[in-house]
């Protein structure tokens, strides 16, 4: 049987926002919001929180979680579900869930984890169609342009594709145009070989750390989600929230 294991990352020294997973939504924190939706998840085996901070570990000891300790000096969640996942060897599927998405639905989580039925899966992420304007031409939000096998040919900040001989209010009824939902899995020797790559001068270029997969030649499958997640990325994000 396959299992398969749900890491949430979680880091105290924000840039953007110090302490995020600890602030409070509608009475509890951030970081046991997240915990409780990914433990909803059917296809997981088990979950754990990632840190490398004490004040995050008391607050997941006090709501009743599971927690590893890693290494501070980690620079992506990516390379501190690597460390997890080498002290639990006998996890066959990794799934990186972002720990500032409070109420991230299961569904979600299961339309990746339903990636691996296809045993020469190597990577997988999420992705949602773009149907305004303001999504599209917003470089903050990474776009992705797929293969006939639905899998991932390239991420960017910019539109993507380019639309020739078209006013761009006009790009999304010529193309389908996707954004990249931060949430993947990894096969557990896919992890580990990723993560002992060097930076990418496309990821650089970018800033997208997908883009160092793709360059080495790994294959990243997507599935189409049409839930729509909310990220906690600075005080001002707490008002979607309330929305």
């Amino acid at each position: 049987m396959t299992k398969i294991l749900g890491i949430i990352p979680a880091r105290y020294a924000s840039t953007r926002f110090p302490g995020k997973p600890l602030i409070y939504i509608n009475g509890k924190t951030m970081i046991q919001r997240v915990y409780e939706q990914a433990k909803k998840t059917e296809s997981l085996t088990d979950v754990v929180i990632a840190t490398d901070d004490e004040r995050i570990v008391e607050e997941v000891v006090n709501f009743g979680g599971k927690y590893v300790m890693t290494s501070a000096t980690h620079k992506s969640g990516t390379d501190r579900c690597a460390e997890v996942a080498e002290q639990m060897p006998e996890y066959d599927i990794i799934i990186n869930i972002q720990g500032d998405e409070p109420y991230i639905n299961p569904e979600q989580i299961e339309l990746l984890t339903s990636c691996f039925i296809e045993e020469n899966i190597q990577l997988a992420t999420l992705i949602k169609e773009i149907d305004n304007k303001e999504e599209l031409f917003n470089v903050n939000i990474p776009k992705v342009v797929l293969n006939t096998r639905q899998e991932a040919l390239y991420f960017s900040r910019q539109t993507i594709p380019f639309i020739r001989n078209a006013d761009e209010e006009n790009w999304a009824s010529k193309h389908p145009f996707y954004k990249h939902i931060g949430i993947y899995g990894y096969r557990k020797d896919v992890l580990s070989a990723i993560t002992k790559l060097q930076p990418s001068s496309l990821e650089v270029a970018e800033n997208l750390e997908q883009l160092r997969w793709l360059e080495n030649g790994f294959t990243i499958k997507t599935k189409i989600t049409n839930l729509e997640t909310i990220a906690i990325d600075t005080p001002e994000d707490l008002l979607k929230i309330s929305k």
